[in-house]
């Protein structure tokens, strides 16, 4: 092999060898993302069960309920629909009713979303941006103005 020849190989398995470690890396990313879905948008996407996703939305008044041990199942509403969630583990302090939440997780094939970790609001005038963003587009919340 000509000293051009060996340069030229080197040359294109350093690019197989990029290129090889690119896609990989891009399939990793694409196994670990997960959609920010509002109820509503539900009917409309197709979710498989156990496809990790986010649900966000408000905690729909009088759903929550206390099982065994750290249980919890209550349901998050756009107020268009509502999904069932069930979640087991120590809920944030600031969670309670009509108040905005993001859960993540994904639909048991019961369908009812199993979370594996639940977000609250951290304070009155603030509401993550994805389910501020949701509620907006559906004509459901309104920014609280600041005196």
């Amino acid at each position: 092999m000509t000293r051009k020849q060996k340069r030229l190989s080197v040359i294109v398995g350093g690019l197989a060898f990029l290129g090889a470690a690119t896609g990989l890396t891009f399939y990793a990313l694409g196994q670990k993302a997960s959609y920010f879905y509002m109820p509503a948008d539900l009917t409309t996407a197709s979710v498989q069960p156990g496809q990790r996703i986010r649900l966000g939305g408000l905690v729909e008044k009088g759903t929550i309920q206390r099982g065994q041990g750290a249980t919890v199942a209550f349901s998050v509403t756009d107020t268009h629909k509502s999904v069932k969630v069930t979640y087991t583990g120590i809920l944030p302090d600031l969670f309670r009713e009509e108040q905005g939440v993001i859960t993540e997780g994904s639909f048991g094939p019961d369908g009812v979303f199993v979370a594996d970790s639940v977000l609250a609001k951290h304070d009155e005038r603030y509401m993550p941006k994805e389910v501020a963003d949701g509620l907006k587009a559906k004509g459901v919340w309104q920014e609280s103005k600041s005196e």
